[in-house]
């Protein structure tokens, strides 16, 4: 395991919410003070496991999953542009969309990039919601091969 010295590459998983652009400002904080290289990854889950998402009750026009994969593709993009943009050149960054698991992915991203560090951002969910739901922090730390930094909700952290 490398020292935090060690350090020259920090992923960092993120999603369109407050939880996650904190975690990305922390993670940018960390990189400069680090000299470190910064990759955001961002993960759109498989849509269910149907050709069309509508509700023929309501009259509406179908969706076929190509067409909203592409446009959760092209959220991606925006997002990653608009995170990217915010480090103003001060790290090297790179950006990563990937389709799947996001648990799966991020250790997947890890791994091939090569990450020395993995951030995180928390809901901060609990009882119900996170049985529900699980956490993906709580199972990239079970699996991961580097340190995982988990930046908690800011309303949680108080």
């Amino acid at each position: 395991m490398k020292t935090l010295n060690q350090i020259t590459k920090i992923l960092i998983a993120v999603e369109d919410s407050q939880y996650s652009n904190h975690a990305a400002g922390y993670g940018l904080d960390l990189a400069e003070k680090l000299h470190a290289s910064v990759a955001l990854l961002h993960v759109n889950e498989v849509p269910i496991n149907t050709p069309y998402i509508t509700d023929p009750l309501l009259n509406e026009s179908q969706v076929v999953i190509p067409d909203l994969m592409e446009l959760q593709e092209e959220s991606s993009k925006k997002l990653l542009e608009r995170i990217s943009e915010s480090f103003e050149d001060k790290v090297p960054v790179y950006t990563f969309t990937k389709v799947g698991s996001p648990k799966d992915e991020i250790l997947a991203t890890a791994e091939e990039w090569g990450a020395d560090l993995i951030i995180l951002g928390t809901h901060g969910r609990t009882g119900f919601d996170h049985f529900i739901s699980g956490s993906v922090a709580e199972k990239v730390i079970r699996k991961a091969k580097c340190p995982v930094l988990i930046i908690p909700n800011k309303e949680t952290a108080q």
